[in-house]
């Protein structure tokens, strides 16, 4: 699934070509990627209008058109987003042609840009958004701080922890608490924080808490500075893998070496998810320990 940095990725290399332009042309191939609006409904709404800007929060890339209309797309397990793809790829969910920028001197600006999104697994959604309020309450009520937000501090991960018997890997997949990090960068964050997954978060120390917020924003910048993991569909828009895969310390390398101590790589099940972690490095808790 691409988590904050594949999404970053994506919108650092589709904002330039996209920002300024009009959308010529939209087609919705698929009424699932629309609900609960039709297809022709989301079509009709964004046709003709210019991008003013793409942003992003979490997981979401955030479509700016003029007018005050917005778009929250989410890639989910499997989408992605290629720029003037060679043919039609396999999955087309929606299409987009956007026109030349007005105005613009270089030939690249001049040319028309077109644009798929791709999703084998059709769990990828574009939610259509009227106005600025509306859109800071949809991402309020399901995304939680961003991992580079000034806020986001060893204090915060407290106030979200307190009182939780969950596992702190549960937490930090909690979109509500922490937003952007899913499976891969939560191994590879409390790894660097030396936590193990199934420690209840509302145990951690606040020294934990401070390797954990560390790990966190440290795993992420990394997986930026690789632009993305290319695992299973994560592509970037002009179809290269990221790298970030190269640089995993624990994440899917079951029954390799630490790099950091040595000790073998194990596989586990931590909320609901394959899990991957050095226990030498990564101490497990008593109650793991006594059930093993």
């Amino acid at each position: 699934m691409p988590e904050l940095p594949e999404v970053e990725t994506i919108r650092r290399q589709l904002a330039p070509l996209v920002e300024s332009r009009a959308l010529l042309e939209v087609a919705i191939l698929d009424e699932r990627w629309s609900r609960p609006l039709h297809p022709r409904e989301l079509e009709e709404a964004l046709r003709g209008r210019t991008v003013e800007r793409l942003g992003r929060r979490g997981k979401y890339l955030l479509w700016g058109f003029s007018g005050d209309i917005h778009l929250a797309q989410h890639l989910r397990m499997t989408g992605s987003v290629l720029v003037d793809p060679d043919g039609e790829p396999p999955y087309t969910r929606v299409r987009m042609r956007f026109g030349a920028r007005r105005g613009a001197g270089a030939a690249g600006q001049r040319r028309q840009v077109s644009l798929v999104v791709t999703d084998p697994r059709r769990f990828g959604t574009g939610e259509l958004l009227v106005g600025g309020d509306a859109l800071e309450r949809f991402l309020d009520e399901r995304l939680g701080l961003e991992p580079f937000d000034e806020g986001f501090t060893s204090a915060y991960l407290r106030e979200i922890v307190r009182g939780r018997t969950a596992p702190i890997k549960a937490v930090l997949l909690d979109q509500r608490r922490v937003a952007g990090v899913g499976n891969i960068y939560a191994d590879e964050a409390l790894h660097r924080a030396g936590i193990h997954p199934l420690r209840p978060a509302g145990k951690l120390t606040g020294a934990q808490l401070e390797r954990l917020r560390e790990g966190i924003v440290g795993a992420l910048a990394a997986g930026i500075d690789a632009r993305g993991a290319s695992i299973d569909d994560f592509r970037h828009v002009d179809g290269v893998r990221g790298s970030f895969q190269d640089e995993f310390r624990v994440h899917l390398r079951a029954g390799e070496s630490c790099g950091v101590c040595g000790g073998p790589i194990v596989k586990i099940v931590a909320a609901g998810r394959g899990t991957y972690v050095c226990e030498r490095c990564q101490r497990p808790p008593r109650q793991a320990r006594r059930t093993r």
